[in-house]
């Protein structure tokens, strides 16, 4: 167990204290479980690449901890009325989906790559945002105007990284057959 591991750890561990913090309405700790998630998940891959410390359960255990601290987020926000139901409904259908396939995709083919495409990171990008400045806007108590674009722009991504991965899938196993 090396650093950029026991962050990702660490990431997963924050999850109830997100989900208290929600319930008791405490949204500024909520928004500070929020940052040091953001802030762990940006440092274990950082340290991980520096030094050389990737490993095969990283690989499988940082994308874990992140869908478990976003999905989770979704929920709550979807549940809370910050975001709106069916953008929470999108992000976790496409965790399903890519989760199932994967699945599908290892039993017949005894491969499993599960390595992220620049669009996958620009939906990432956009579905942390999104959780970003509803918690932030919400803590002051004002939504801006633009925030509908970031979740329309949310929805975009995350739908067309779901269908790339289908894509990729799909390839996958005609190559095995």
């Amino acid at each position: 167990m090396n650093i950029p591991n026991l962050l990702t750890v660490f990431r997963i561990l924050l999850i109830p204290f997100f989900i208290i913090f929600i319930i008791d309405n405490k949204i500024g700790l909520v928004l500070i479980v929020f940052l040091f998630a953001a802030v762990s998940d940006a440092l274990d891959g950082l340290i991980a690449r520096i030094y050389k410390q990737q490993t095969i359960i990283g690989s499988y255990l940082d994308p874990l901890a992140d869908k478990l601290f976003l999905n989770t987020c979704y929920i709550s926000f979807a549940l809370l009325q910050l975001i709106p139901e069916w953008l929470a409904v999108i992000v976790i259908s496409r965790d399903v989906v890519i989760v199932g396939g994967s699945m599908i995709l290892y039993v017949t083919t005894q491969r499993l790559e599960s390595r992220p495409t620049i669009i996958s990171k620009i939906n990432t990008f956009l579905q942390i945002l999104t959780i970003f400045i509803a918690l932030f806007f919400n803590y002051f108590y004002i939504i801006p105007d633009w925030f509908i674009f970031l979740i329309w722009a949310t929805a975009f991504f995350t739908t067309l990284t779901g269908l790339h991965y289908i894509y990729r899938g799909i390839n996958l196993l005609n190559q095995e057959s």
